[in-house]
C-alpha cells in the first residue's frame, strides 16, 4: 500500500505571511492590480456577513477578473523565485525529503491559487498539487473558485479522491498543518502534526492529542 505526506503551503513550508498575501502586495507594487482591483475585494468582503471572516475572499478573488492566465503565470513564476523560494522553512523542507528518502509520495495541498503552487511544485519535484483552482474563460479569469476549494471539508475531499485514484490507505498518511481550515485533513490521515499553530489550533491540536512542532 502507497502512503502519502500531505503538506500545506502557507504558514507550514512557508512561514509567516499567506503566500497568495505576498503575491497581491508584489502585483500592487508592480502595477498589475491596484485600488480599483482593491476596492472591489473589500467591497465584496464587506458583503458578507460576518465581516471578521475571510471565507468570502477565500472563495473569490475579484483582483484576478479579466486577466489572462498565461500573464499571471508569468508573473507567479517571477514572483516565487523572487520571494517564495528563499523564504521556505528549513525545517519543513527536511520533513519533505525525510518522507521522501522512506518512498512516501508527497502531495501539496493548500487554498493558495494552483498557478501559485505550481512553481513551487517544480522547484521542489513534487508532482502532486491540490490547490484551488480559478474560474478560466476565453476572456481570462472570472475570479470565481472552482469545486471544492481546498479549505476546510473541502480538503478532505481532495484527499479523499486523491487516495481513491492512487490507492492510498489515508490511515496510513501523513499531513501537516498549521489553521482550523486544516482540521478536516488532519482527522482524516493516521499521521497528523500540526505546525506552526494559528487562529485556536493548538487548543484543538492538544484536544485531539496531535503533535506540534514549530517549523522555522
Amino acid at each position: 500500500m502507497k502512503i502519502a505526506a500531505f503538506f500545506d503551503v502557507d504558514n507550514t513550508l512557508l512561514p509567516g505571511t499567506p503566500s497568495e498575501v505576498r503575491f497581491f502586495r508584489y502585483l500592487w507594487r508592480t502595477g498589475v492590480v491596484g485600488w480599483r482591483e482593491a476596492g472591489a475585494s473589500l467591497w465584496w468582503w464587506l458583503r458578507h456577513v460576518p465581516p471578521v471572516s475571510l471565507q468570502p475572499l477565500r472563495e473569490r478573488k475579484l483582483y484576478l477578473t479579466g486577466k489572462h492566465p498565461a500573464e499571471m503565470e508569468s508573473l507567479a513564476e517571477a514572483f516565487c523565485r523572487a520571494e517564495v523560494f528563499p523564504c521556505l522553512s528549513v525545517d519543513g523542507l527536511a520533513k519533505l525529503d525525510a518522507h521522501r528518502r522512506q518512498g512516501h509520495e508527497i502531495v501539496l495541498i493548500t487554498g493558495s491559487l494552483d498557478f501559485l503552487v505550481q512553481p513551487l511544485a517544480a522547484f521542489l519535484a513534487v508532482k502532486a498539487v491540490l490547490a484551488a483552482r480559478p474560474e478560466r474563460t476565453v476572456a481570462g479569469f472570472t475570479g470565481w473558485l472552482m469545486d471544492p476549494l481546498p479549505y476546510g471539508d473541502g480538503k478532505r475531499r481532495l484527499m479523499a479522491a486523491f487516495a481513491r485514484q492512487n490507492g492510498l490507505d489515508l490511515g496510513e498518511c501523513y499531513a501537516y498543518g498549521d489553521s482550523p481550515g486544516d482540521v478536516e485533513a488532519l482527522r482524516a490521515v493516521g499521521h497528523p502534526m500540526v505546525v506552526n499553530p494559528i487562529r485556536g489550533m493548538a487548543r484543538i491540536a492538544r484536544r485531539h492529542g496531535w503533535p506540534i512542532v514549530r517549523w522555522e
